[in-house]
């Protein structure tokens, strides 16, 4: 396959970019290799800077679950650009949005939206010390909350790919305010509340572990941390940035039948621009400013072109049976991948829930961090070359996940297990 108009611009893109990209994952270092640079996407296919055609499974790391350009998204979003980009003043969108997703996430009364998932995740814990009067915070081992401070301690993501835990620059007394737990270990949790429950703020996880592959919570564990939480006073929080509207039209919430104290959201509420959002029950939400003492603000905080976006996207994935064909479909397609690396006899561990999936190249369940990192990551490299050479993109790392959209169609899932076939033998 052509790249060489992907390499010129590789090329300069180290000149002037720090490592030649602007979010470390892009860089391929997971798979070994230079990047491809996209040009231009439509429906469930991408073009890259050469005009090759590729089947997309990455989707922008999950909010286009309709695919590229749907008509309605684009026109939604036109239609917003030519009344004005951006006021800083209030605008109705942010109200329609903010009401929609009230109304389809089960926990959620009020909302506060800013322009990422990074910034959801430090305003919702902000907001739990600050109604809890506490300052600690409980994560979990390989799940990726953003790169806050205070969230680079065993994060995974792209952290997980480079093999970095931590990161230099965040100060130790202040990651000492965070404390790590495996997944899917509620022994775990117990211990950790029973020597610091009076000190900790909250717990916020990936009800379904995203940022290590996808990890699939036990039966009882999100049940067993809402019990613990609540017994100690701690508020519990969902980080649904990728699980939103992925996992189920609910969240994983919905799905699992768990009300956190704050979901944290993003990604698809954004329809493919730059947004995210924390919500709640009001008594807890009402505690941020200006209605409460706890400070946060954000001057393109719903944007009115990422809340057209949002809306539009939403409102085609709640028309009766949209999300259920798109499980569907990727459901049909994680039999057909199953079935081909077991004729070639390469062992893979398979997780899917909602329009999300992963193929673990490790011979065993994967339930938790250091499970997922025992993946033979040397063989994901070479089936991720195989199937990109052959016309399908994946995540450009094991440990991220594959997403599908309504855009796909019968002939690309064909394509796919067929590539699929071809890359496995190779391994």
């Amino acid at each position: 396959m052509k790249r060489d108009r992907s390499k010129e611009l590789w090329s300069l893109a180290n000149t002037v970019l720090v490592g030649g990209v602007n979010s470390p994952v892009r860089a391929f270092k997971g798979v070994g290799g230079d990047p491809f640079f996209v040009a231009s996407g439509k429906g469930a296919h991408i073009v890259d800077a050469d005009g090759n055609e590729l089947i997309d499974y990455v989707l922008s790391w999950g909010p286009l679950v309709l695919g590229h350009a749907y008509p309605s998204v684009v026109e939604a979003v036109t239609k917003a650009m030519e009344r004005g980009s951006s006021f800083g003043i209030p605008t109705e969108a942010e109200i329609l949005l903010a009401q929609k997703i009230a109304k389809l996430i089960p926990s959620i009364e009020k909302v506060r939206l800013v322009s990422s998932g990074t910034e959801a995740t430090m305003s919702a814990i902000r907001l739990a010390r600050g109604y809890t009067g506490r300052d600690i915070v409980v994560k979990i081992e390989g799940c990726y909350h953003g790169h806050a401070d205070g969230l680079l301690v065993k994060a995974g993501s792209g952290l997980t790919t480079l093999g970095v835990p931590t990161s230099p620059g965040v100060p130790a007394n202040y990651a000492a305010c965070t404390l790590t737990m495996p997944y899917n270990d509620l022994e775990a949790a117990r211990a950790i509340f029973a020597a610091r429950g009076a000190e900790i703020a909250c717990v916020i996880i990936e009800p379904v572990a995203g940022n290590m592959g996808v990890v699939l919570p036990e039966p009882g564990y999100l049940q067993g941390l809402r019990e613990i939480t609540k017994q100690h006073g701690a508020l519990l929080i969902f980080d649904e940035v990728m699980t939103g509207f992925r996992v189920a039209l609910g969240g994983a919430q919905a799905r699992y039948g768990i009300k956190p104290d704050l979901t944290v959201l993003g990604k698809v509420i954004g329809g493919g621009l730059p947004v995210g959002a924390c919500g709640g029950p009001a008594t807890i939400m009402d505690h941020l400013s200006p209605v409460g003492p706890v400070y946060q603000a954000g001057t393109l905080s719903g944007n009115p072109l990422a809340t057209a976006a949002g809306l539009a996207t939403l409102e085609a994935l709640e028309k009766p049976g949209v999300f259920e064909s798109i499980e569907k479909r990727l459901v049909d397609l994680c039999a057909e991948l199953g079935a081909a690396a077991k004729e070639a006899g390469v062992p893979v561990y398979q997780t899917q829930v909602g329009s999300m999936a992963c193929m673990f190249f490790h011979d065993g369940p994967v339930t938790n961090y250091a499970e997922a990192t025992a993946s033979n990551t040397g063989h994901y490299a070479k089936f991720f070359w195989g199937m990109l050479n052959r016309g399908v993109y994946l995540a450009p790392s094991q440990f991220e996940a594959m997403f599908m959209s309504s855009a796909h169609e019968p002939s690309d899932l064909a394509k796919t297990v067929e590539a699929a076939r071809a890359s496995l033998k190779g391994l």
